[in-house]
C-alpha cells in the first residue's frame, strides 16, 4: 500500500515536471494548426528538424524542456514539431505531416537544421532562425519574430520593394547569411559592395570576410593579394586564416580524404599548389600533414609533422593551434626534448588569455617532465577558472596522488 500511495503522490510531480517545457500541439493539421493560431491571436513557432540532426537532438533534451523557454513560447506561440526526414519507424502522426513537411521544406527553402520558421496569426511567414543556443539567446533572438522592424520576411520584402538604402542592405545580407537564404545573401552583400567606395574599413572588411567562402569570392582576391594591408585593419594573421581556409577546402582535403584515396602524395600536392599558389604551397602543405596524420591517429607522423611544422612556422600558430599541437606531443612523443618544446608553445597558447583547458595542458606537460609541484600550481589554477570543473579536477586528483595523466 505504502508503494501504490507513493506512486500516486509522484504523479502530480511528474505531471508539473512534464509541463515545465514548451508545449508542442499534437493530432492537428497544418490548416488546424494554422485556424487555431488565428481563432487564439498567436503566431505559430515550427520547430524543422531531421531525426538524425545532433543539435535538433540537443535543443529537444536539454532547452525545450526548460521552464523559462516554455513560459515564452507557450505564452505567444502555437508550438509545432516538424521532422523532416522519412525513416521506417515514423508513427502514423508524423506520416500524416510528410506531405506538408515537403511543402513546407520546398516553399520556405529549409536546408539546414534546425531551422525554426516563425508565421504571423494570420498564416503568413514571419520570421526564420537556423541553428539552436542555450535558453537565454534563444528566447532572444526568438523575440525578433514578435518584432516586425526585425523579422527576416518583412525585411526581404523591404529589399524586394527596392530598399537600397546602404545601411538596409549592410543589415540584410548578414540577415540573410545568418537564415541561410544564401542566394538573397549573395545578392544583397554584391549590391551592398558595390556602393563602397573603400572596401577597407573595419566595417567593410568584417563583412567581406563573411562573405568570402570560395576563391571565387570577391573577398578571396583581396585577401589573397593584398592581405597584408587588410591584416593592419582586422588583426594580424586574418587575412592568411581566410585564404588558407578556402586553399585547404577546395585543393587539399578533397585530396588527402578522399575514400579509398591511400596515403598522400606529398610531393605531388606541394607542387599542384605550388603553381597556382607558390607563396602559401610550403607552409600549408606543412600544415595539412598535421591535419591529415592526426585524423589517421598516426602517433608517430603526427609528432614529426608537429615538430616539423614548429620549425619553420611557429611565429604563425594561432592559440588553438599551439595547445592542440602542445597536447598532441604530450600523449604522444616520449623525447622529453620533445615535451620541452611543447611546454614552451603550451605558454604561449594562454599568455593573452586564461584559457582553463589550455592551462590544463600546460600543466600536464611540466607533470610529465617530472615538474610535480608546478604542475599541481597549474592546474589548481586551471580548475579555479574552469565552469566544466569535473575533468580537470580528476587529473588534479591524480597529479597529487603520483598517478600517470597519460597513456
Amino acid at each position: 500500500m505504502r508503494k501504490v500511495l507513493f506512486l500516486l503522490f509522484l504523479l502530480p510531480l511528474f505531471a508539473v515536471a512534464q509541463d515545465k517545457g514548451i508545449k508542442f500541439e499534437h493530432g492537428l493539421s497544418w490548416k488546424e494548426i494554422q485556424a487555431k493560431a488565428k481563432a487564439e491571436n498567436k503566431y505559430i513557432f515550427i520547430d524543422c528538424f531531421t531525426t538524425w540532426c545532433g543539435p535538433c537532438k540537443y535543443m529537444t533534451a536539454n532547452v525545450f524542456p526548460q521552464q523559462e523557454v516554455g513560459d515564452f513560447f507557450n505564452s505567444k506561440f502555437i508550438n509545432v514539431k516538424l521532422q523532416m526526414d522519412v525513416t521506417p519507424g515514423d508513427n502514423e502522426e508524423v506520416k500524416k505531416w510528410y506531405e506538408d513537411a515537403k511543402a513546407i521544406g520546398e516553399q520556405y527553402s529549409v536546408r539546414a537544421y534546425p531551422t525554426f520558421l516563425f508565421f504571423s496569426p494570420d498564416g503568413k511567414v514571419a520570421h526564420r532562425m537556423v541553428g539552436g543556443g542555450e535558453a537565454e539567446p534563444f528566447i532572444a533572438r526568438a523575440k525578433e519574430s514578435l518584432e516586425p522592424e526585425k523579422q527576416y520576411y518583412a525585411q526581404l520584402t523591404k529589399y524586394e520593394q527596392g530598399n537600397r538604402d546602404q545601411a538596409f542592405l549592410r543589415k540584410f545580407a548578414e540577415s540573410a547569411l545568418a537564415a541561410y537564404d544564401a542566394k538573397t545573401a549573395q545578392a544583397v552583400s554584391t549590391e551592398y559592395f558595390n556602393t563602397q567606395k573603400d572596401l577597407f574599413t573595419k566595417e567593410n572588411l568584417e563583412l567581406l570576410a563573411k562573405f568570402t567562402r570560395t576563391s571565387k569570392d570577391k573577398g578571396f582576391t583581396i585577401f589573397l593579394n593584398e592581405g597584408a594591408k587588410a591584416n593592419k585593419i582586422l588583426g594580424e594573421g586574418k587575412s592568411e586564416g581566410i585564404v588558407s581556409g578556402i586553399i585547404s577546402n577546395e585543393e587539399i582535403y578533397p585530396k588527402i580524404f578522399k575514400k579509398d584515396a591511400g596515403a598522400p602524395d606529398w610531393n605531388v600536392l606541394q607542387s599542384d599548389l605550388a603553381a597556382k599558389y607558390p607563396a602559401l604551397a610550403d607552409e600549408m602543405i606543412a600544415k595539412s600533414k598535421v591535419i591529415y596524420y592526426s585524423n589517421m591517429k598516426d602517433a608517430e607522423n603526427s609528432v614529426n609533422s608537429i615538430v616539423a611544422y614548429m620549425k619553420k612556422y611557429s611565429h604563425k600558430a594561432s592559440p588553438l593551434d599551439l595547445n592542440q599541437f602542445a597536447w598532441a606531443i604530450f600523449e604522444n612523443c616520449k623525447d622529453m626534448k620533445c615535451v620541452e618544446d611543447a611546454l614552451a608553445w603550451s605558454k604561449r597558447s594562454f599568455s593573452e588569455n586564461q584559457d582553463p583547458n589550455f592551462m590544463d595542458t600546460y600543466a600536464n606537460l611540466l607533470y610529465k617532465l617530472g615538474r610535480k609541484e608546478e604542475a599541481i600550481s597549474w592546474q589548481e589554477k586551471a580548475v579555479g577558472l574552469s565552469k566544466d570543473k569535473k575533468a580537470l579536477q580528476e587529473t588534479l586528483d591524480k597529479m597529487k596522488k603520483g598517478e600517470k595523466t597519460w597513456n
